[in-house]
């Protein structure tokens, strides 16, 4: 990867966040201050919408900065974005391994807070 592509990479990271911490504040929401009993179908529909749009945001901020590490660690082996060398493809497939484990992590706490908005908020 080039330069000029991990810096666009990162500045779309940061990009993203800004984006979901706005998507993931309730107050905006549709129906915010509403009891749910008391909001209509469509009201629910375009809340739930919002919450799944965030939860996105947030699984595309997972995998920029996953991506992130990987180069940062394949820079500090010395790869430096090219084909590794055959003894850090040892290292590589560990990292990899590490990467899908923290995505995975990644995605039970969004699905843990996806549970817990909807035991708040669905009651």
């Amino acid at each position: 990867m080039r330069q000029d592509q991990y810096e666009k990479l990162q500045e779309l990271t940061e990009k993203l966040t800004d984006a979901f911490i706005g998507e993931a504040d309730p107050a905006v929401w549709p129906g915010h201050g509403v009891a749910i009993a008391a909001m209509d179908q469509q009201t629910r529909g375009d809340r739930y919408w919002c919450k799944k749009n965030a939860a996105a945001t947030l699984s595309v901020i997972v995998r920029t900065t996953s991506l992130i590490g990987v180069i940062q660690q394949r820079s500090l082996l010395g790869a430096g974005g090219g084909v590794p060398a055959p003894e850090q493809e040892k290292e590589d497939d560990g990292l990899e391994a590490d990467v899908k484990a923290a995505e995975k992590e990644a995605t039970k706490l969004l699905a843990q807070l996806q549970k817990g908005m909807t035991k708040t908020h669905g009651k």
